[in-house]
């Protein structure tokens, strides 16, 4: 599955975390006059983030649209967790969280928010800290529930929802619904995000855009066309562009 975030063209970087199938990143701010190109939009992913920059806390929730991270340069660090993992480590359902950014001191009760947030700040490596936040609550809440990559790993290469569900043994409307607790919106539109990710990987490989349709899982070049606009907020050529 790619991993989309929001870089520039320089001062990011991540590492697989030691928690499955989670990315452990850091964004450093780019000197003016280095060269870096435009932020990027923060594309749909299926995923969620624990984040900090510069003493606050927050979590990313799961996106269906392209989200501007403007704003005054800031050291960043995060932990994105696999599709469908956050909620059970964070204690909230995804769907509360759809296309938001939250303070974590909303999600959690405040004395351990002030002993991460300090914890951090004393930390000369944060997202080493945030990796190990989560490897500890993951020791408490127990592993996630191997349904969920199961659905994941289905839908990420292409199989029908109908088809996935019965695979599952699950009806329409219950896999919606673990659907929404899990990943923030139900398993079409994560079959969409995950189809999204598939076509990008494609295109800047260098495959023409008629075959990423094709070899993504689109009926046509002009439903590739369609889905990218609507879910990113701009041409799939423009955010190539981009890098």
């Amino acid at each position: 599955m790619a991993v989309e975030t929001a870089v520039r063209a320089s001062g990011y970087a991540e590492r697989p975390s030691r928690l499955p199938g989670a990315v452990v990143w850091t964004k450093a701010p780019v000197p003016a006059g280095s060269g870096a190109g435009a932020v990027l939009p923060v594309l749909p992913d299926g995923c969620m983030d624990l984040l900090w920059s510069e003493g606050r806390l927050l979590v990313a929730g799961p996106d269906t649209r392209a989200y501007d991270p403007s704003g005054p340069p800031a050291h960043w660090a995060g932990l994105r967790f696999f599709p469908g993992t956050a909620p059970g480590c964070l204690g909230v359902p995804a769907h509360e969280l759809r296309d938001r950014r939250v303070e974590l001191a909303e999600l959690w009760p405040a004395a351990p928010v002030r002993r991460l947030r300090a914890r951090l700040d004393a930390a000369r490596d944060p997202a080493a800290v945030l990796e190990e936040v989560a490897l500890e609550r993951a020791a408490v809440t127990g592993p996630p529930d191997p349904l969920l990559r199961h659905l994941v790993a289905a839908l990420d290469a292409g199989r029908p929802v109908g088809a996935t569900a019965d695979e599952l043994g699950l009806g329409a409307r219950q896999l919606h619904r673990r659907s929404l607790a899990a990943f923030g919106y139900g398993p079409k539109t994560l079959a969409r995000v995950l189809r999204l990710q598939r076509a990008l990987a494609l295109a800047r490989a260098g495959v023409p855009f008629a075959e990423t349709a094709a070899r993504a899982g689109f009926a046509d070049q002009a439903h590739l066309a369609r889905d990218v606009r609507e879910l990113a907020g701009m041409p799939l050529s423009g955010l190539l562009a981009l890098g």
